[in-house]
């Protein structure tokens, strides 16, 4: 152990079997090392953005078993925007101060393709200056596959109606087993790389998550951030990575034993040290809750996602982020919590020190 954390401290890149080592250290020695590399990159600011996500319909084609989201599953209201409604709250978001729409659905074969890009031009036009963050890897697999398209005919059409960037989701967990456990059918692991990698093609930036907690290993997270880290050395079109803590109500995985704080502070912790060459990482409030993603912030994290104003997939789950938080609240947080809030764009410009 003593090889590695020297290495650690030597900012030099440690292996799988090392990173999972990790794993054994005390939580605070830990926290120490990953804090160490977030103050060289970071300082004290933690950085934050007005946001407001859109859900817009709930209809899903897939059947995944730890989605408590979709209508298909225990969720018995289904639902669907109009693309007036969906241009309509984006509007609504944007006079209350939203720099940014995160719009993630369910995978709806009911609504036709233009429905989804009709939205994203039509928010564009009404939005000015707004940032796009839509179409997850597994709704572009989706979409691609539901219409005869390819991946890249899939990408164009998101360009060329004003998606700036993508967001992180569907990627679950990439260890091939699990993802045949919890979300077969859906986009594979190799896929939601390629896509990824086709988007950055277009020198564009996306997310990366990952759903832990579930029944998943230590090592399967592990090997989840590597393939992440590989793909990062050759383009370096990711932005953020996100481990999304996994929510236990209303779904069908049968999950005993539930992940303690220690071992998401660690999990946190070890993705700093492991992801050299991803900038950012995030303790997403909605899943891991905000006092715990405030914590995160002494443990390798340096950011809180947004305000989020209002939020479907995580609280169906459970997560208490259904209506988001105000910003002087989200503010006054970070602050109490010894840290410096910075307003950021999606691209991580930083646009107000607090």
């Amino acid at each position: 152990m003593k090889n590695i954390i020297e290495k650690i401290k030597k900012r030099k890149r440690i292996n799988k079997d090392e990173a999972l080592k990790l794993y054994d250290l005390e939580l605070l020695e830990l926290g120490e090392l990953a804090d160490a590399i977030r103050k060289e990159k970071f300082g004290k600011k933690s950085y934050f953005n007005i946001n407001r996500h859109i859900n817009p319909t709930n209809v899903c084609k897939d059947t995944c078993k730890f989605c408590a989201y979709s209508a298909t599953r225990k969720n018995p209201n289904p639902y669907t925007f109009s693309i007036d409604e969906i241009v309509d709250t984006a509007k609504k978001a944007y006079k209350n101060g939203a720099k940014e729409v995160h719009i993630v659905s369910a995978h709806n074969p009911n609504v036709g393709l233009n429905w989804y890009f009709d939205a994203f031009k039509y928010i564009k036009k009404e939005c000015p200056g707004i940032h796009v963050k839509a179409l997850t890897a597994a709704e572009i697999h989706f979409l691609a596959t539901e219409y005869n398209k390819s991946y890249e005919e899939i990408i164009d059409l998101m360009v060329l109606n004003g998606v700036d960037s993508m967001p992180g989701g569907g990627a679950e967990i990439f260890a091939e087993e699990v993802r045949d456990k919890i979300c077969k059918g859906k986009v594979s692991s190799a896929q939601w790389l390629e896509i990824h990698k086709l988007w950055h093609k277009q020198g564009k930036k996306s997310n990366a998550t990952m759903l832990f907690g579930h029944i998943e290993s230590r090592a399967d997270r592990i090997d989840h951030m590597e393939r992440l880290r590989t793909l990062q050395d050759e383009t370096g079109g990711f932005n953020t990575f996100i481990p999304l803590v996994y929510q236990r109500k209303n779904n069908y995985l049968k999950v005993e034993k539930f992940l303690t704080a220690k071992e998401i502070l660690k999990t946190y912790a070890i993705a700093r040290i492991f992801l050299d060459n991803i900038p950012h990482i995030k303790a997403y409030w909605a899943t891991s809750t905000i006092n715990l993603a405030l914590l995160a912030q002494e443990f390798g994290c340096d950011d809180l996602d947004g305000t989020i104003q209002k939020e479907s997939i995580q609280s169906a789950a459970g997560a208490a982020s259904a209506n988001g938080l105000e910003l002087n609240d989200f503010i006054a947080l970070i602050k109490n919590s010894g840290f410096i809030p910075v307003e950021r764009d999606s691209l991580y410009n930083e646009l107000k020190v607090y």
